[in-house]
């Protein structure tokens, strides 16, 4: 059986626990269609890079990351009594472009595919 670095095994109980602290702990409507796709510690554990995405236009995605940013401590102390880590990771939320791209090149494809079809 292969064993994953304590890294990686932090990393998924970070991503479950923030999830859980955002749809259920949280209620600021800034927050309420945020998913967190991934989250990346580095190697001695002290940062987290929590990436999210969210459905919206540039406007509603400006008032998500204001809203992370005003929830931060909570989160953490939220966190630091969920985890029970020695020392907190200092948490750096990262709006994730991945979802939008790939939103992008399926309309693309879409156009491309109706387009096809007309002819």
């Amino acid at each position: 059986m292969k064993s994953y670095p304590r890294s990686d095994r932090i990393s998924a109980r970070i991503r479950e626990e923030i999830s859980n602290v955002l749809t259920r702990e949280i209620k600021d409507p800034r927050l309420n269609n945020i998913t967190v796709t991934s989250v990346k510690m580095n190697t001695n554990l002290k940062q987290a890079r929590i990436y999210y995405c969210l459905l919206g236009d540039e406007a509603q995605k400006k008032d998500a990351a204001n809203g992370l940013k005003s929830a931060l401590g909570f989160i953490k102390r939220e966190m630091a009594r969920r985890l029970g880590l020695r020392y907190m990771p200092d948490i750096k939320f990262i709006f994730d472009e991945s979802f939008d791209y790939s939103s992008k090149i399926d309309k693309l494809f879409n156009t491309l595919n109706k387009n096809e079809h007309e002819e």
